[in-house]
């Protein structure tokens, strides 16, 4: 399979789900076992101010490969048409991008990369 044929927001769709479930599985591996509790904390991750905050450290601190940057900034350049009214469009594309990194390294079946980038942003 050509990665680089797969449509961009396509890894997006899959790479939310594969972002949240990460986020949720290292937060119950954390001990947390309080659903509200899980739902309250798994906010500091999930949401689209926060995804893009993640997406902006790993670009500023040079932890991408190569590969990665093309993806996210493919992601970030989608042509999107419509996001949420609590967030703004930039927010919105940045927050894209992260889920298109974590859907483009599920393709790939990098999980060690999944898991390496989960370590490093909830360590941020």
């Amino acid at each position: 399979m050509d990665l680089n044929s797969i449509n961009i927001l396509v890894y997006a769709y899959i790479g939310d789900s594969i972002y949240e479930l990460m986020i949720r599985e290292y937060l119950i591996n954390k001990g947390y076992n309080k659903v509200n509790k899980l739902q309250t904390l798994a906010l500091n991750y999930v949401t689209a101010k926060n995804q893009a905050k993640f997406i902006t450290y790993l670009l500023d601190n040079n932890i991408l490969m190569d590969d990665e940057i093309d993806i996210v900034k493919r992601g970030r350049n989608a042509k999107v048409y419509s996001h949420p009214k609590n967030t703004d469009i930039l927010t919105y594309k940045h927050a894209t991008s992260l889920e298109c990194l974590f859907g483009y390294l599920y393709i790939k079946k990098d999980m060690d990369r999944i898991n390496e980038l989960i370590r490093i942003i909830t360590e941020v």
